[in-house]
């Protein structure tokens, strides 16, 4: 079965990045049923069985995969910048993957916040751009949250009853400005006053009450096309063109 292999910073970034990728392909291939894509193709992380895999684990994941297949030593290039050594060895990897082991890897999604740190993307998209002339039948898919996959979640937030719509109310008050609108704007980290409130965590806490349930609506359930027109700042609306392009083509020859 065709995989697409995930690469995320943790297992909720996965869960976003992957249902959002979903919701695209089923909203723009017209013979497309949410119930088909099981059978098309299926999420997956760099060693079999797993459902993605993390940026933090690659080193050790190599060398598993190395000591168990014998594939040559990848070894470091130094004119990567930040993230793009390790997205350039993720790439070779596959590469081994999909010859060595027969894996139909069809594409990789590399799912990152940016975290004030711009040069991520730099890096991802440099080794994409190494990469991509020889391996031009891999879908390279790049999705960089600014500042974190919470940003994508307020995106996504729309009130679903006279409380919460009254949270955000008071939120937006204290911000000046609407956070789920100009969610870029929350840049940070403090978990304590007075700068709290700025803190993109702190703000999807509050409007969903710190339920994943309510969360996750925010991706799965919002209009794509409010995702799309909020998420400009954010990298979401990137994101989305990015599935449209490269992705979308790979399932639609399937048909």
């Amino acid at each position: 079965m065709i995989e697409f292999v995930v690469i995320v910073e943790s297992s909720a970034d996965a869960r976003t990045a992957t249902k959002l990728a979903d919701r695209v392909l089923v909203d723009k291939i017209d013979w497309l049923d949410p119930e088909m894509l099981q059978h098309l193709f299926q999420w997956s992380g760099l060693e079999s069985g797993t459902e993605n895999s993390c940026w933090k684990n690659i080193d050790d994941i190599t060398k598993r995969l190395s000591d168990k297949f014998k594939f040559p030593t990848i070894r470091s290039n130094g004119k990567f910048k930040s993230d793009g050594q390790s997205a350039n060895k993720i790439m070779k990897l596959v590469s081994f993957l999909q010859h060595k082991q027969k894996r139909d890897i069809k594409a990789v999604i590399f799912m990152r916040d940016l975290d004030n740190q711009p040069q991520r993307r730099e890096g991802i998209e440099q080794a994409r751009l190494e990469n991509i002339d020889r391996q031009h039948k891999l879908a390279i898919i790049i999705g960089t949250a600014d500042r974190m996959r919470e940003a994508w979640v307020l995106n996504g937030f729309v009130p679903s009853n006279q409380e919460e719509a009254q949270i955000l109310k008071e939120i937006t008050t204290e911000l000046t400005f609407n956070p789920c609108e100009e969610s870029h704007r929350l840049r940070s980290n403090s978990l304590t006053e007075p700068d709290r409130i700025r803190n993109p965590k702190i703000v999807v806490e509050k409007l969903t009450g710190g339920k994943m349930e309510r969360e996750q609506q925010c991706w799965e359930d919002t209009d794509l096309e409010i995702l799309r027109k909020k998420g400009v700042q954010t990298g979401l609306t990137a994101y989305i063109d990015e599935i449209e392009e490269r992705l979308i083509p790979i399932i639609g020859s399937a048909e």
